[in-house]
């Protein structure tokens, strides 16, 4: 019997790989210079989609692969996948939450931590022999006593309001519904921020949050306030933060993502008052395979049973057997 034929849309690991070539042929989409015969010589073979939060489904493969049965995703964030479009056509969309939930979080906290105790500047300090000749490094702010602010109180979410309350933080958030817990709830993102010392954006990525962080939340955030955004570059209007830091209507900002990734602008390179990571938030050896594993099996489930185990909030009603 033929091996069911998988579009591969960016990179895996060898551990996938291992995995899944036992079972699937293996097509890597961005090894076709011709991608349109590509596409039109496999159209009804290909069964399934194996891709990423970065690149997602593009090129309108999932109305031109007449075969695709589903789409398996590594990430958390499926944004740049049409899921409603899939769910119409009856293809199911897996992504892979909660297995990262602890690394994102893990990340937010330490951009907080490295704006707020200013790690980068102290490491400058000691690796440039200013503390043998100017004296000890200025003094920095404490985390402690905190009035934190989550713009998304999800899955990650949560788990960045547990790692602040060991630093005896208040907690204020703002989310599509209130939740059932003890937090401060506010109506808005503006209303949210002008209540916080730290804003933590962890919201989905996707039209409907697009620029949701606009001038008015980071003014109402203020002089003194720090933003950290460990979600998606799009969430923030990236041109009102870089005026906004600029001008000192913000004081601070934490970024692990950014608007046109991997371009970083060189406005927010040039800022003492910015720390930088290039997209980390998940990125350990550990959370990663557990990213891979979870992509894997997935596929592997579906073609052997008809169900999957994380299918997105669109899909889950699809008559998965």
């Amino acid at each position: 019997m033929p091996k069911r034929k998988l579009l591969q849309i960016g990179n895996i690991t060898s551990r996938m790989a291992d995995r899944l070539e036992s079972e699937f042929d293996i097509i890597e989409y961005f090894k076709f210079q011709n991608k349109e015969k590509l596409i039109s010589d496999n159209a009804k073979e290909i069964v399934c989609v194996l891709t990423d939060g970065h690149w997602g489904v593009p090129d309108n493969l999932i109305e031109r692969l007449t075969g695709l049965e589903i789409i398996s995703s590594y990430g958390v964030g499926y944004d740049a996948i049409d899921a409603d479009f899939a769910a119409s056509k009856n293809i199911v969309v897996t992504h892979t939450p909660e297995v990262l939930n602890n690394e994102v979080a893990d990340t937010a906290i330490m951009l907080w931590l490295a704006v707020y105790r200013q790690l980068i500047q102290a490491d400058r300090w000691a690796r440039q022999g200013n503390w043998e000749k100017e004296g000890s490094f200025p003094l920095s702010r404490s985390v402690q006593n905190q009035k934190v602010g989550i713009l998304g109180l999800g899955r990650i979410g949560e788990t960045i309001a547990k790692r602040a309350k060991a630093f005896e933080a208040e907690i204020h958030y703002h989310s599509r519904s209130q939740k059932d817990n003890d937090y401060h709830y506010h109506i808005s993102p503006k209303e949210l921020a002008k209540n916080v010392d730290v804003l933590f954006v962890i919201t989905p990525g996707g039209n409907s949050t697009k620029h949701l962080v606009d001038e008015s939340v980071l003014k109402a955030l203020g002089k003194s306030g720090t933003l950290i955004n460990v979600s998606r570059g799009s969430v923030v209007d990236e041109m009102a933060l870089i005026k906004a830091l600029q001008t000192g209507t913000l004081g601070f900002a934490g970024l692990d993502v950014f608007e046109a990734e991997p371009i970083v602008p060189k406005e927010l390179k040039s800022m003492e008052n910015v720390v930088l990571t290039p997209h980390i938030g998940s990125a350990t050896t550990q959370t990663r395979q557990s990213m891979g594993d979870l992509t894997c099996d997935n596929l592997l489930s579906y073609f052997k049973s008809g169900k999957v185990f994380t299918p997105v909030p669109e899909c889950s009603k699809l008559n998965l057997l």
